[in-house]
């Protein structure tokens, strides 16, 4: 159970820190083709507003080829620069290649400009100029290259720049944060694994500071139930037996069944329960195991079908899968409809892998709400599992709680579903 609860706590850490740094590292690379693909399109708008080039740069602020005003009027400082001309600099028209094709209100191409990038010759530059016109679009990536359509007094202008250098930024800082995102992970994942003991350490000590008051209780208690059991013989020796004395025998006997459920429970819920692991027949025990209850199923008005496929092997604990088919068998005849019917099968799942034992009973009303409770210590639902038309049904609530643990001691699963008017319980053994 201790090693169940830490590897529980290590993946539900390491998804939650997966989550995050998919956050994150999605969240820089979007923050990062943001603004890379915004100061492509500002410089591309500068272009577009120019005729098709670059305007000469004005230190205070404003890329203008004509003379400044020294009136009041003047270009802003730099600090109020528009968001449009930032990125822009000295340097900036010649960094930048780009090219230009104009079209007339018709849509036909009538010139082209690309004096300012040596990978596009004049008919590409056309057939780029009419990609873009016949899709419609005004703006966006055409192979190498991002474009923007602009309109004039003559038409429209199309404007592509070569964002290479761009792609192979934005590609190179994707990769990089992912590397060093990912080695981050595995060396978090690292620690986490390393600490876990530490951090689930309060409840690994809760848990063995109770399964040692079990123990200990269930030694302690022995003591004065031997004297009690011996002090009651003395008494109907003395005097003939009455109620008072034959009560107390069966609180007695009651409370014997369940010192040894709690210490059988205590026991195999152990970092490493002491299982003799080794092949045997699962037929031939579980059958033996169910057989006995027939009769028990029959005096209470039920019917017990046992439908279990012959010459299957398993490997595990023969006792304890003796004990998981019992539990589950009492459990069904307990607690079946009157005049029903339980059913104990043996079989082997459709994957081949598993050798699936399925206990099931009829249920006119079947507990409600979350089922996986009724494996919960002392659990029993009142409404359906406690009483039945007034009977008193018994038991101590930790029947299958043992049956959940001893399917986990073996690796497996155990489950329990309300369908076609069947409680169902199935221990998938593997």
């Amino acid at each position: 159970m201790i090693k169940r609860l830490q590897r529980k706590f290590v993946v539900i850490a390491a998804v939650c820190l997966l989550i995050v740094e998919f956050a994150i590292i999605g969240g820089i690379n979007g923050v990062n083709i943001y603004q890379t693909n915004k100061n492509a399109d500002n410089l591309l708008n500068i272009i577009i507003e120019n005729d098709g080039r670059f305007p000469e740069f004005d230190p205070k602020g404003m890329k203008h080829d004509k003379p400044q005003d020294n009136s009041d009027s003047a270009s802003p400082p730099e600090s109020k620069k528009p968001d449009k001309h930032r990125g822009f600099n000295e340097e900036t028209k010649y960094q930048t290649r780009y090219f230009v094709v104009y079209a007339d209100s018709n849509g036909e191409i009538t010139k082209v400009d690309t004096g300012h990038v040596a990978a596009v010759s004049s008919s590409q530059a056309i057939e780029y100029g009419k990609s873009v016109l016949d899709s419609g679009k005004t703006s966006g990536t055409s192979g190498n290259y991002r474009y923007k359509t602009g309109d004039t007094d003559k038409g429209k202008i199309i404007v592509f720049m070569d964002c290479r250098s761009d792609s192979a930024t934005k590609n190179r800082f994707l990769l990089v944060s992912c590397a060093i995102g990912a080695a981050g992970y595995v060396l978090v994942c690292l620690l986490i694994i390393i600490f876990s003991k530490r951090a689930i350490r309060p409840v690994v000590e809760s848990f063995e500071k109770q399964k040692q008051f079990i123990t200990d209780a269930g030694h302690e208690i022995k003591t004065p139930q031997a004297i009690i059991s011996a002090n009651t013989e003395v008494l109907e020796m003395v005097s003939e037996p009455n109620q008072w004395t034959v009560s107390i025998k069966n609180q007695i006997t009651r409370l014997n069944g369940l010192l040894k459920e709690l210490l059988s429970l205590a026991k195999m819920e152990e970092e490493n329960p002491a299982l003799t692991m080794a092949d045997f027949n699962i037929s031939d025990a579980v059958y033996d195991a169910a057989s006995p209850f027939t009769t028990l199923a029959e005096t209470k008005g039920k019917k017990l079908t046992i439908d279990v496929a012959n010459g299957l092997s398993y490997h595990g604990d023969e006792g304890a899968i003796r004990q998981l088919v019992s539990i589950l068998t009492e459990n069904a005849v307990k607690y079946a409809d009157e005049d029903g019917e339980v059913i104990v099968k043996l079989f082997t799942s459709h994957n081949g892998k598993e050798t699936d034992l399925e206990v099931s009973n009829t249920c006119k009303e079947p507990p409600q709400g979350d089922l996986t409770k009724l494996f919960d210590r002392f659990y029993r639902d009142d409404s359906s599992r406690s009483r039945s038309k007034g009977e008193k049904k018994g038991g101590y609530g930790i029947g299958l709680s043992i049956a959940q643990a001893i399917v986990r001691s073996h690796k497996s699963k155990i489950s329990c579903k309300v369908e076609n008017g069947m409680m169902i319980f199935t221990a998938q053994l593997k």
